[in-house]
């Protein structure tokens, strides 16, 4: 059964730890990422794009084969299916087909404007019981056509979103979507600080968890961080391990052209990616 990403991020926010939203594209990263976190005891996320929404055939698709899959799969880990920088619209078709979490990405609205939209939504999620991520100061980086270039909040408007009582707040420190530049500056913790001294208990969201060593993983999480998205991560990982197995010649051996053999090293090296995220998130042992 899908939960609302409260409890668990509640609990990392306290336990000084992360949860990982993991972006699923298809039944293998879905099937990945519920193993990995049963294996190791660990609360996640699964988070779905607005773009990986419509490439799996919409969001009611998503939701059928993610609570298939945990009754199939005799998951018990809390798990939370979430919008991942989601317009107002895909907001509430998400919130309609059953998500348990969504993400409004306001961040390129003027701050009144994003502040409107989002006491909205907070009203609708309370009634439901669904767990709302708003943000602030739009992620560096592309996703999905939406171009930032790693923005830093404002703290002062961090607090004015926090305050209309969502769950948890992306605030822009630095960080960026995708591959980082050689010339990027790294996080600016000065800025997380002030924001977390401003919004107490309110879980922060680090976006473009991959690549961001991990010294500053840590210190983000030690600043009140409890949830990191990772994307890219597993999908080179999977590219890496397909690439091999095509290169190496096995999909012509026997039946290896099978899509079953043919996608398993990519699986495998998702589950990898996966467990090393929540062992530097210290996540393991926390469901």
């Amino acid at each position: 059964m899908l939960v609302s990403a409260k409890e668990m991020l509640n609990k990392a926010k306290a336990g000084k730890y992360a949860v990982g939203q993991f972006n699923i594209n298809n039944l293998e990263w879905t099937k990945a990422i519920l193993l990995t976190a049963q294996e190791l005891n660990s609360p996640v996320i699964l988070g779905v794009s607005e773009g990986a929404g419509k490439y799996m055939c919409g969001y009611k698709t998503v939701v059928g084969m993610v609570n298939g899959m945990i009754e199939e799969l005799g998951i018990t880990v809390p798990v939370a299916l979430h919008l991942d920088h989601g317009s107002y619209e895909g907001a509430k078709k998400c919130i309609e087909a059953g998500f348990s979490s969504v993400m409004f990405d306001g961040s390129h609205y003027p701050i009144e404007e994003n502040v409107a939209k989002t006491k909205e939504l907070v009203e609708t999620c309370n009634k439901l019981g669904l767990s709302l991520e708003a943000e602030v100061g739009a992620i560096g980086g592309e996703e999905d056509g939406v171009i930032g270039g790693g923005e830093v909040a404002d703290p002062k408007e961090c607090k004015m979103i926090a305050d209309l009582g969502v769950t948890m707040l992306a605030a822009g420190i630095g960080n960026i979507h995708g591959k980082y530049p050689e010339n990027w500056a790294g996080l600016s913790f000065d800025t997380l600080a002030d924001i977390s001294a401003l919004t107490g208990d309110m879980p922060l969201v680090l976006h473009g968890g991959t690549g961001i060593p991990a010294d500053m993983i840590k210190k983000a999480i030690s600043l009140g961080v409890s949830k990191i998205n990772v994307n890219t991560e597993c999908q080179l990982s999977f590219a890496a391990a397909t690439r091999k197995y095509v290169e190496e010649g096995k999909d012509l051996q026997g039946k290896g052209f099978d899509p079953r053999k043919l996608l398993a090293p990519g699986f495998e090296a998702i589950k990898e990616t996966v467990k090393e995220k929540m062992e530097l998130f210290g996540s393991i042992g926390k469901a």
